[in-house]
Order: C-alpha cells, then structure tokens, then sequence
C-alpha cells in the first residue's frame, strides 16, 4: 500500500461541483491500495502517517506529527499512484489492487483513521474528483508498506 502524503494549510476535495470533503492545516492523503495489500499493509501505513514528524516546532524544525499539532486529515483514493511508466508512454495500472479490494482497503484505512484521529475528511471511491491545495512548504513525501513474506 502506498501514499503519496503532502503537508497543507488548507485542502478540500469536490465531486460533481459539490465539495466534499475540505480540511485546514493537516495532510492531504493520496492512497493506493495494491495488488497482494490487506488490512494489515493499510494499519501499518495509517500508524507511520500519524507519528510522521513533518510539522515545525517552535525551532523550525520538522518535529511534530499531524496528531501532535491537531491537523485535519483528507484521505483520497488514487489508484493512479500504482503507475507503471517503463514499458512506453501510457501508464500500466495492472500493480494497483482491484476496485472491490480497493475501496475495502480504503474504506477500512478511513474507518481506522477516523477512530485513531479527531479530524478525517475524505473524497468518493472512484468518482471523477476535483482536488484543491495549499502545499505547505512545500513538503510532500511519499509513502509505502509492502506486503510481509
């Protein structure tokens, strides 16, 4: 499973021209769920995403997580970070999980994150959606768990 994760003042998510999901200061959360990924690859992720120290401390330094400053999360499905790009110029998507495990796995990381953190926002599984952010830092670091064995 894998996350590409970007650092916000402000982020917000619109589908069919109605916003749906919108957060402040926080994470905006761009999840892939891949072949052979089960819930314990998304446990795993959602735990390393919640303790990672990419916000400022009074120093300046990157020392706090997004539970230490009391940061909103807005997690969005992106299969599309699944691509593979080295056999042409059309991207293979054949290494992301199939829709119905997917959006198990997506649904499964919200509901985690929704118990582990007070501020989760998201978008729609599979809809067609329009995404909308203020990149503090700019800071963006992407993240991945593979499968154990």
């Amino acid at each position: 499973m894998q996350a590409l994760i970007q650092r916000v003042s402000e982020a917000s998510v619109r589908v069919g021209g109605e916003t749906v999901g919108a957060i402040g200061p926080g994470l905006l959360v761009l999840l892939c769920a891949e072949r052979g990924d089960g819930e314990m690859e998304a446990d795993r992720l959602l735990a390393k995403l919640l303790k990672l120290r990419i916000f400022s401390d009074a120093a300046g330094k990157m020392n706090h997580s997004v539970q230490d400053v009391g940061g909103g999360l807005l997690i969005i499905s992106q299969f599309t970070l699944a691509a593979d790009t080295s056999g042409g110029n059309r991207p293979s998507f054949s290494a992301a999980a199939e829709p119905a495990t997917g959006q198990r796995l997506y649904d499964h990381f919200v509901a985690q994150a929704r118990q582990a953190h007070p501020q989760v926002a998201t978008g729609r599984f599979g809809a067609d959606m329009q995404v909308a952010l203020v990149n503090d830092g700019p800071v963006t670091i992407p993240l991945r768990i593979v499968p154990a064995g």
